[in-house]
């Protein structure tokens, strides 16, 4: 039963008297209204019966410290009861008694629900929106990788890893296990050739499977039969025995990445929408390892803009410049300061130019095409074909190094997009835009902050919830962070402009009586 009370601050409460004004979380509680928490989540309890619950926002707050000081459910809980600035920012007094650690895991996976962290972020900088503290009008997207809880494993060790449960489940359910099981599981290590080590493995859990199905009656045997359809199931994905798939069985939707083409990880993805101008998290998801780089971008480009941001301008890298995203930006009229990405932009610049308002594209020689067409590649791909004029081709001194074969005219073959691709190169290289694209390196500091300081480095549990949990949870944390040194920095201006008036008015007081045509006598009248 959830019951929210205002609690009076006893006789101890003097003692947060000690607190001082700039201390980051009084700030924090200053620029920010947490009660709002108890409306959002009062739905997930239930309101006239059951013992009176835990208050949400309170519960909530542990959680900010938690993942703003990077501590265990065990530690937070510690360090509050030692911590006079923890204990009044959650609104307890000095002597009143903690939650149990095990409350907060509770609190963590029933009742507060990724979309509920969502909206918690949300309204948080929609507040600071409101009162001014973010005025920024960027968003900047970029991905950063976390590692797993776990390490990877390749397929014959899960596959050996999978008939060792087996076995042991049909033993413990059967009480023994029946003469035609074969329980010798083959030692890949000793087999030299991994693919001959992944097929005699393969083939050995098939035959277990099977002889297992055949033998037992898995209607009885609950939970080895859950094991053999776990079995299967890894089996049955191409990806797995190509090493491109599950790699391991405590952290199943953990998967490799690649951070450069020599540079490779096991774990997460957390992509995260941020203003470059305050650094503050706006939107974020998480994927797997595997997860291509802007796929998600509309939902929280979407997500941003229900925070009340103004946009303007979008930062993103190379991996950012895809014809959707730019679509996307273009449609809502916001800049887009997004490098060109070679792998979509095919085209030698330094040989070719481009006229969009006649659309032909001009060789360094002067030629230009006169024909274009859209064609189609065996695969189904579409592309454009630009023809050159034929007798300008003939009698030109670089033919050799520039049309293969016997072909006369030259063809220029390229994508769909890529004369639209061609405005924003020339954007790219202006001055103006190599300014503006510098605000973007405010999303590799984030980055660095939130696994350097706060632990998105390594994942704390397993799969793809609690990973999301822990990432939406750490970047409510360095948002508060963030928007307390806003609030610190915009408190120290407005001391610093009170002394200058004062100081101005004070000046202001000494001229005029040194320069007053009249001077006071001692019975209190004016004299000239």
């Amino acid at each position: 039963m959830l019951k929210v009370e205002h609690k009076q601050f006893n006789l101890y409460s003097i003692l947060y008297n000690k607190i001082p004004e700039k201390h980051i979380l009084k700030l924090i509680n200053k620029a920010v209204d947490f009660s709002f928490i108890n409306t959002l989540l009062e739905g997930s309890y239930c309101k006239y019966y059951g013992r009176p619950a835990k208050e949400p926002e309170m519960m909530a707050k542990l959680l900010i410290l938690q993942y703003l000081y990077n501590l265990s459910d065990e530690r937070v809980i510690e360090e509050t009861s030692l911590n006079l600035a923890y204990m009044w920012f959650i609104g307890l007094n000095p002597d009143e008694d903690l939650p149990d650690p095990s409350l907060l895991a509770k609190f963590r996976t029933r009742r507060l629900q990724e979309h509920t962290v969502d909206d918690i972020i949300q309204e948080v900088v929609k507040q600071c929106v409101d009162k001014g503290i973010i005025k920024g009008t960027g968003m900047s997207i970029d991905c950063t990788h976390t590692n797993a809880n776990t390490i990877k494993k390749v397929p014959e060790r899960i596959m050996k890893h999978l008939a060792k449960k087996i076995i042991k489940e049909l033993e413990e359910e059967n009480k023994a296990i029946p003469e035609n099981i074969d329980t010798n599981i083959p030692e890949y290590k000793g087999i030299e050739d991994h693919k001959i080590a992944k097929a005699t493995m393969e083939t050995y859990l098939n035959n277990l499977i099977e002889s297992v199905e055949n033998t037992i009656n898995t209607s009885i045997t609950t939970r080895t039969k859950k094991l053999i359809e776990k079995a299967k199931k890894i089996l049955s994905d191409p990806k797995f025995i190509q090493q491109k798939g599950i790699r391991s069985l405590v952290d199943e939707d953990a998967r490799v990445g690649y951070k450069s083409k020599t540079d490779s990880f096991f774990g997460y993805k957390v992509e995260f929408t941020m203003i470059p101008e305050e650094r503050i998290i706006t939107a974020l998801e998480v994927h797997d390892g595997s997860y291509v780089d802007g796929t998600g971008f509309e939902s929280l480009y979407q997500r941003t803009k229900e925070c009340g941001v103004e946009i303007k301008e979008g930062y993103g890298d190379k991996a950012y410049f895809r014809k959707h995203i730019l679509d996307i930006l273009k449609e809502a009229q916001i800049e887009a300061i997004i490098p060109v990405s070679e792998s979509v932009y095919k085209i030698d610049e330094s040989k070719f130019g481009y006229n969009k308002d006649s659309d032909q594209w001009f060789c360094d020689y002067g030629n230009y095409t006169i024909n274009k067409k859209v064609a189609t590649r065996k695969d189904g791909r579409r592309f454009l074909e630009y023809k050159f004029e034929k007798e300008v081709c003939r009698n030109c001194p670089n033919r050799k190094e520039c049309i293969n074969g016997t072909r006369i005219g030259k063809k220029l073959v390229l994508g769909l997009n890529t004369p639209e691709f061609y405005e924003y190169s020339q954007r790219a290289k202006t001055p103006e835009f190599i300014e503006k694209y510098k605000k973007r390196a405010a999303q590799e500091w984030k980055n660095g902050e939130l696994k350097r300081f706060h632990g998105m480095d390594r994942a704390r549990g397993y799969g793809l919830k609690s990973m999301r949990t822990q990432a939406k949870l750490t970047a409510l944390a360095v948002n508060l962070k963030r928007i307390a040194s806003l609030v610190s920095s915009t408190f120290i201006k407005l001391i610093n402009l009170l002394k200058l008036i004062i100081e101005f008015i004070s000046f202001e007081n000494e001229y005029s009586l040194k320069n007053h045509p009249f001077s006071v006598v001692s019975d209190g009248s004016f004299a000239s």
